[in-house]
């Protein structure tokens, strides 16, 4: 009898993850616990793809799994704190694998193993390539459908915004893009399609350019600037 190992899935919202996750459900390897996910408790949108609480919700309950929301503050100062928080509450549980979805960001990994692996867990990459035409390969044969919802404005315009990928809207992207967006060139929204039992309802009603500040570690400062989809909530 296959005895499956209890994870958690640390869920985004997007393309990656949903391949990733699919692959993990089709393996039949893990007995997946929740989707873990961090919120800003002051938008209530997720990290880095920026979106609402209530949407990641309901693509939970397409999938099946229950989320699991890790709530932090604007200021991130005590996000490892939240998140050791967050594992020690499932380590207590018998969860002994954290999932990721990375592609091929070494510095990522070695992160999340730095910190995992002194509680006890492991992390599991099941996208893992240094090839990300491949991983492409993989996300267009799975039949997942997932829109894109924030670019890098210096990388991406406007129009990309709402557009499902497909091999025509990949062909418009220019040669310095990753194909998969693991630089940050653009991130996406799930609805469809692999570990989805039914499609995601959700509507963009308008899109925003937003400029934010980061100080460098030799103290200098850069603007990055944004394309973001705003959702109907």
């Amino acid at each position: 009898m296959n005895i499956r190992k209890k994870a958690v899935f640390n869920w985004s919202g997007g393309k990656d993850s949903a391949l990733a996750l699919y692959k993990i459900l089709q393996q039949n390897q893990f007995d997946v616990v929740a989707l873990l996910t961090t919120v800003n408790e002051e938008t209530e949108l997720s990290s880095m793809h920026a979106i609402p609480h209530s949407l990641l919700l309901k693509q939970a309950e397409s999938i099946g799994i229950p989320l699991y929301p890790v709530f932090l503050p604007k200021n991130l100062q005590i996000y490892e704190q939240r998140m050791k928080d967050a594992a020690n509450h499932f380590k207590a549980q018998g969860v002994e694998h954290f999932i990721f979805g990375d592609i091929y960001l070494t510095d990522v990994r070695k992160y999340r193993e730095d910190r995992l692996h002194p509680l006890g867990i492991e992390v599991v990459e099941p996208l893992w390539n240094p090839n990300s035409n491949e991983v492409m390969q993989d996300f267009l044969a799975s039949g997942i459908k997932t829109q894109i919802i924030v670019t890098d404005a210096s990388k991406l315009g406007e129009a990309f915004i709402g557009q499902d990928i497909s091999l025509t809207v990949l062909d418009l992207m220019s040669a310095e893009v990753d194909v998969c967006g693991e630089n940050g060139e653009y991130h996406t929204f799930s609805y469809d399609g692999g570990p989805f039992k039914y499609p995601v309802d959700f509507n963009i009603i308008e899109t925003r350019k937003l400029s934010y500040e980061f100080k460098l570690d030799n103290g200098e400062e850069m603007t990055y600037h944004y394309w973001q989809a705003i959702f109907e909530q």
